[in-house]
């Protein structure tokens, strides 16, 4: 018995299973890529209009949650699409899961629970392309 972890499915993953995780990339990308960008170059004055915490914390931090939430939606999908490193799909929702994590817990420690709902849906999305590439569908790298 090895030792080693393997990612090879135990069986072929079905069409419709391959189909949903497409789709939970490309919706975790969208959502990722939009609220980044919006991080990134809106100001934070228009961003602390929609939403409360963006006042609440430096803007470098608001910068930088923007970049990592960019990194995070091109991760999940490019790697995986082009077949290039497509390991790094499952590194990149694992980052993911843990990004969502640590949103509900900062929302939820300053009573924003109103907003941990989107935050589950993307753990859930993220967590569901963690399992499904890593596991059940990964993607074969370019051969």
């Amino acid at each position: 018995m090895s030792n080693t972890l393997s990612f090879a499915p135990t069986q072929p993953a079905g069409k419709p299973l391959r189909a949903g995780l497409w789709v939970a990339q490309l919706l975790v990308f969208t959502s990722f890529t939009l609220f980044g960008g919006m991080k990134l170059f809106m100001p934070v004055e228009q961003l602390a209009a929609m939403w409360v915490w963006p006042g609440a914390v430096p803007p470098w931090f608001l910068h930088l949650m923007g970049l990592i939430d960019i990194a995070g939606g091109f991760g999940v999908l490019l790697p995986a699409l082009t077949r290039i490193q497509p390991r790094l799909t499952v590194l990149a929702a694992l980052g993911c899961v843990l990004l969502q994590i640590a949103a509900t817990i900062f929302h939820l420690s300053r009573g924003e629970a109103s907003v941990v709902p989107l935050n589950i849906i993307l753990l859930a999305l993220s967590a569901f392309i963690l399992w499904g590439r890593g596991k059940k569908a990964p993607i074969p790298p370019r051969g």
